[in-house]
Formats: structure tokens, sequence, C-alpha cells
């Protein structure tokens, strides 16, 4: 059985709703004292538990905003420990976990997130069940007959059973995209930050499947082979118009969004970009930055399914990953979308 199908008939009569499928991560978060040097001891200030990957940040985030529709997972999950900590942190805010399939012969993916304050976060991974998931195992027609409406995919870059190019230059997220696009969903994609050489060509392959794509700048640059950032880490704003222009031509069909600390770049077919700027934070408030790029994700998705104004969602989007640097692990900082909205109005009187 494919993972959705078990969903298929359950609420069949409620419209809407989010599909998030990917990768399922058991993330030990650990706060340093600093960033030791080869053969040196740092001390391990705090330490917490969390469920991390794209889809599991992601429909975390939702939950957490309150979002209003159906939102279920899809993916691969060990037959373990880990597993059931996966499920016992989705279940409980909502999420329809039926399509999380356990795998008896793999372990669930885990993460050791070392994280130093006021610095970026480096990650020690082990993708287990998640490097199995193929598009064979999931099915976005089940989802669409119980009315979901959105079917979003991550990451790209870190599921190699959906990112391997076969001798018929199709990949299985190509397929799998392809699949909830006939099924009458809207896929969205978000990639990986990652120095695979093929990057370009595994994620230009899925492009022209893609409704909307919400990556972030280094992303983009590296999916079209731009750079994005200078010797001093300074934005190059050009770089970003090429990127999203570009990213529209590989095929992207209604919107690559292209997020940054500082701003967001909104590019659909025929139409301006439209741009949008975040609101410092005290490098002081931040505990971590790890989900932040997922909170922003989970804020447009909201959005879309909405159908709000694109300056609404990305004023929204950007309340939402700031409150996200606040907490610990990738989810724990997010709260109801009646405060993000409040913050969204107070920042930009506009977009409201």
């Amino acid at each position: 059985m494919r993972a959705g199908e078990e969903v298929c008939d359950r609420d069949s009569q409620m419209q809407g709703g989010i599909v998030c499928a990917g990768n399922f991560i058991v993330d030990r978060v650990h706060t340093l004292s600093y960033w030791p040097e080869q053969g040196n001891l740092a001390h391990i200030l705090h330490q917490d538990l969390g469920v991390g990957g794209g889809a599991a940040n992601v429909v975390t985030d939702l939950a957490s905003l309150g979002f209003p529709g159906k939102l279920a997972a899809a993916g691969c999950i060990g037959a373990d420990q880990d597993g059931e900590i996966v499920k016992a942190r989705l279940a409980p805010a909502g999420v329809d976990v039926a399509g999380l399939t356990a795998l008896a012969d793999r372990v669930t993916a885990h993460t050791h997130v070392m994280n130093v304050p006021g610095q970026n976060r480096t990650f020690f991974y082990h993708g287990g069940a998640n490097d199995a998931v193929t598009d064979k195992l999931v099915s976005p027609a089940a989802f669409a007959k119980a009315g979901y409406r959105l079917f979003y995919l991550g990451y790209l870059m870190l599921l190699p059973g959906l990112d391997r190019i076969g001798p018929d230059g199709r990949s299985g997220a190509s397929r799998l995209l392809e699949a909830a696009r006939r099924a009458g969903l809207t896929t969205c994609v978000d990639f990986v930050s990652s120095e695979d050489p093929e990057f370009a060509a595994k994620v230009g392959v899925a492009l022209p499947f893609c409704d909307y794509l919400i990556i972030n700048e280094m992303e983009a640059g590296r999916a079209i082979g731009v750079t994005v950032r200078d010797a001093k880490g300074d934005l190059i704003e050009a770089g970003l118009l090429e990127a999203g222009e570009r990213l529209l031509a590989a095929g992207v069909a209604k919107g690559a969004i292209i997020h940054a600390p500082e701003t967001c770049f909104w590019f659909a077919s025929g139409a301006s970009p439209i741009i949008t700027r975040s609101r410092p934070v005290d490098p002081d408030d931040i505990v971590s930055t790890v989900g932040a790029g997922d909170a922003f994700c989970a804020a447009v998705l909201y959005g879309l399914h909405e159908n709000w104004p694109v300056e609404h969602i990305c004023a929204v989007a950007h309340a939402t990953a700031a409150r996200c640097l606040k907490g610990a692990t990738a989810t724990d900082g997010i709260p109801d979308i009646s405060v993000l909205l409040r913050e969204a109005k107070e920042a930009n009187p506009q977009s409201a």
C-alpha cells in the first residue's frame, strides 16, 4: 500500500488541506559554548529534541499557525523509537500520519545539530528511511481524493531516491510532482543547501512539474549557476533577479519565491518581481537559526491556500521566520497566525 492510500476515504467531505511529503528527521540540537578546533573540547550548554526535515518542519509550523484545513504527512520513517517520536510529535497537532510508511530495514533519519548562538548551525546527518523514499511510495491521487489542494515536497537534494536521474532523464521527484499535478494538486517545492556538483541537473529535471518554488538565495544561485552574494557576503540583487527569471524559464509555472534574511523576491510569469524587505532581528534575540527557512515556507503555503495577496503572504512569512529564530528547535518558536498577522501589520501596514 502506498503512503496516502489509507487517507483517501477519511474526511472526504472536508475540502482543502496541505500534504507535506519528504524528509522526516529526529533532530537532537546541542547548544555549544563555542565551535571548537579539531582536538579541542566545547561544553554542551543545552540539548533539545525535535522533529525536523522539510516536510516535518513545514507541517508542524502549519499546525502551530492554526491552519484551518487538513494537514497530512507523507514519506518514510523507521520501525523504531525515533519513528514513534516523529508520529508522537505530529499526530497530537492534528496531522494525519497515515501516509508515513514505517520501514523495518531502515532506521528513522536523524541529525545532530550543533548550534552556537548567533552563528550558523552545523549538521551531522544520517539519512536512514529518508533515503528510501521513492515516487512509488507516495500516492498524491489518494490525497487529492480526500480533498487536499496543495502538495509540498521538501527537501530535494536530501532525498536520493527522488533526486536520482534515471536513463530516461527523469527523476523520482519529477514523476511524483507530475502525478500530483495530474491528480489536481498544486505542487510546491523546496530544496536543501547542498554542495552536490549535480545540484543544478537534479533539481532542474523537477522544475517543469513545480507550480511554486520556495527556496533561499543560495539554493537559487546553485540551481541556476549565478552568484548571489559577493566576497563580503552582501546580497547581489542583480543575481537574484537573474536567478528568478531563469527559474521561470526552466519551467516553474506559477511562482518562484526566493527568500533571504534581508528580503524576498517573488517572481511570476509575465509580471515584475515583487520585492519585500524583512525587519531586522536583534542578534541577542536569536536562539537558533534552525528551521527559519521552513517557517517562511509554511507561512507562504498558508497564504497560498487562503488566496492572500503576495505582499501580505511575504509580510507574514518574514514575521514567521523571525519568530522561529527565537526558538531552540526548528518549530518551537511559531505562534498562532493571529499574532503574526498583527506583527506583519505593524511592520508593513500596506501589506495588511
